[in-house]
């Protein structure tokens, strides 16, 4: 399934979304307004408003709730971006300069405050406080899971499942307040809700290792490996999975190019590789697709309409996607 036909159920209301979110974005401040401009020139795809809004499409029509909450999500969103930005000091984002490379790190801090300040305030304004709990507890994952992933790489040793508790937190946590944010919105029931957020989660997970996969050239346009993640000493599944299979020698190895020669081209060259050959990727291609069978086989507990196919493309999406 095409972005378009993904999009079909929702065109209208897609639409409308990005009037609203511009609107809430605008400031009298004319140095934050040239900011925020720039920030919605520079769009992605809006995956997590699509999640949003076809989760509230499942349910029912797309009513002011689901505005809000697809409004209020996109600024979290975006504000977690700013702000990673600042901390990983990266000069681009989605091929575009990143916020604190054109106005310096402390401007860059206070947009992200004043994005995450605008969507609460959103909810607020208009009485969702439901969606206010959902969505501030994504909040509180997503810190923690990068505060446990700060601590965890110091040692370079945790195990898978701290791995995917990780990126639960980090990533699948905010497109789980999507899927469960946009159900609320669009009548489900309590149970109803938890099992979409639970939908979110699985969706979320298979996304990141998408992400991971994408560090080995696999899934990528370019199909190289660029060795990013290890450069910027993260542990990902393919080479946690890889560190268990290799000799006790050889894993000292893989953890001296991660700790000390990540900027060796070659060696991390010979390390993405070496992963290949014992089965990280493939391990992690597994998982994937494993997580991926979970989040369709809950999604397949209700009721089947146009919104709910439309989710089961955008699932395969999130496996398909080459960037």
């Amino acid at each position: 399934m095409t972005l378009e036909e993904i999009q079909r159920p929702i065109r209208a209301e897609m639409s409308e979304f990005e009037t609203r979110f511009r609107d809430a974005m605008r400031s009298r401040t004319a140095l934050l307004d040239r900011v925020m401009h720039y920030i919605v020139r520079r769009k992605g795809k809006q995956m997590r408003p699509m999640f949003t809004l076809l989760s509230a499409r499942s349910f029912g029509p797309v009513n002011d709730e689901g505005f809000v909450a697809a409004s209020l999500i996109e600024l979290l969103h975006t504000a977690t971006l700013v702000h990673d930005d600042v901390v990983d000091g990266s000069p681009l984002r989605r091929g575009f300069f990143s916020i604190n490379a054109l106005w310096k790190n402390k401007i860059a801090v206070l947009v992200g405050d004043y994005l995450l300040s605008r969507g609460l305030l959103l909810a607020v304004e208009h009485g969702q406080f439901e969606l206010l709990a959902i969505v501030s507890r994504a909040v509180r994952e997503m810190s923690e899971g990068e505060l446990l992933q700060i601590e965890k790489a110091r040692g370079l040793n945790f195990e898978e499942e701290v791995y995917f508790e990780i990126i639960r937190q980090k990533t699948a946590s905010l497109i789980a307040a999507c899927c469960a944010s946009g159900a609320a919105a669009g009548g489900a029931g309590p149970e109803q809700v938890m099992r979409m957020h639970r939908f979110g989660e699985l969706t979320g997970i298979a996304f990141q290792i998408k992400d991971d996969l994408f560090d080995y050239g696999t899934g990528d346009r370019s199909g190289k490996p660029t060795g990013l993640d290890i450069k910027e000493r993260k542990l990902t599944l393919p080479l946690i999975h890889a560190l268990r299979q290799v000799s006790p020698s050889e894993r000292r190895w893989m953890v001296r190019v991660v700790k000390a020669r990540a900027q060796d081209g070659r060696q991390v060259e010979r390390l993405v590789e070496r992963v290949a050959e014992v089965g990280g990727i493939a391990h992690a291609h597994e998982c994937m697709l494993a997580h991926r069978d979970q989040a369709l086989e809950l999604l397949h507990t209700f009721p089947e309409n146009e919104a709910r196919r439309a989710l089961e493309g955008l699932v395969q999406l999130t496996v398909e996607r080459d960037k």
